[in-house]
């Protein structure tokens, strides 16, 4: 055996999203505004996943409008319709129907008006980036234009959603049942290179294939896979959190290692989408269902490496050595029982 061996390991994951047993709901109101610009209200926590971007997509996207002219509004829940928790991969899935549906109730009655405006059938009209036309006329206006007719007719093109999981609950007995709504799956291959000498494992190389619906920004699904396999890795091999007698000794980062960037190997993300048929949208999440997979598939890379199977993260170098040692002794005792 050489000093450095590689092996490749692959793990695949489920994780479930929008709660059935308890239902899980989530409500916003939009308006068209003067100028043919758009506000969204709805309770919605951004913590760093981008939803703030994705929700200002889906409602240029259900109005008409470009995205840079849509505002997300007042996010306390004193002032603005419940979105629940920012947690469990849900508010893409969540909040992204609701904000979808208010936004589909402001253009029926946007379209309501345009379309008797003009003596078309409101099923006719569309609207994109700004404008809004009746298909097969050379009917065309921009938004702003169209808010104004509303609200000079006296309506004020506004509307109001509500997503609610499907409520299917538990049976009290055996607790057997459907606890999600969706589920979006996943699968990663991992490829590493072990010193045998040293007990170090570098991860050469992530291949991660995730199902998430429809992606509603590509790029931002990607930055969360890339995301949830860095801290993927980090538990795979570096971050030791230790307890004893239920109290922490791991007191600081400086023990507690964490990747950095010369950690991070070239990560391939793959997008699979498949709709959800129960989501106005069709897109499910990736927050967390993206971390899940990463740990196994290394630790599955390292025993193709090197034959050893680690049983506790993370695997430090002591254990890899830990582990050959008790193969070697192992093959030695096999060898003498063979003579």
């Amino acid at each position: 055996m050489s000093r450095k061996c590689r092996g490749r390991g692959m793990a695949a994951s489920w994780y479930g999203i929008a709660r059935t047993a308890t239902i899980d709901r989530a409500g916003a109101w939009a308006e068209l505004d003067d100028g043919g610009t758009a506000k969204i209200v709805t309770g919605v926590t951004e913590i760093g996943e981008g939803i703030l971007t994705v929700l200002a997509q889906i409602a240029a996207e259900e109005l008409g409008v470009r995205p840079e002219d849509v505002t997300i509004g007042d996010n306390d829940t004193a002032r603005s319709p419940e979105a629940a928790h920012a947690g469990a991969t849900r508010q893409t899935y969540m909040i992204g129907n609701s904000v979808a549906l208010a936004c589909r109730d402001a253009r029926v009655r946007l379209d309501a008006e345009i379309a008797d405006h003009w003596g078309v059938d409101s099923g006719s009209l569309k609207a994109f980036d700004g404008e809004i036309w009746a298909e097969e006329t050379n009917l065309k206006m921009t938004m702003e234009e169209a808010v104004d007719i509303c609200k000079k007719r006296g309506v004020v093109p506004v509307g109001s959603g509500s997503f609610t999981a499907h409520g299917t609950g538990l049976d009290p007995e055996d607790g057997s049942g459907s606890p999600w709504q969706a589920y979006v799956f996943g699968c990663q291959v991992a490829e590493v290179e072990v010193d045998i000498v040293t007990g170090e494992v570098q991860v050469l190389g992530i291949w991660a294939a995730h199902d998430v619906g429809r992606a509603i920004n590509p790029r931002g699904v990607e930055g969360q896979i890339e995301g949830g396999v860095v801290q993927g890795l980090g538990q795979a091999l570096m971050e030791d959190y230790k307890l004893e007698d239920g109290h922490t000794t791991t007191h600081g980062f400086a023990k507690y290692i964490l990747p950095t960037s010369l950690d991070v190997p070239q990560i391939n993300s793959i997008l699979i989408e498949d709709p959800d048929p129960l989501s106005p949208l069709g897109a499910k999440g990736i927050g967390e269902p993206a971390l899940v997979p990463t740990a196994p598939a290394i630790m599955n890379a390292i025993y193709d490496a090197i034959g050893v199977r680690i049983t506790s993260l993370p695997a430090t170098p002591e254990k890899i050595l830990a582990g050959l040692v008790a193969k070697r002794e192992q093959e030695g005792t096999r060898h003498h029982a063979a003579e």
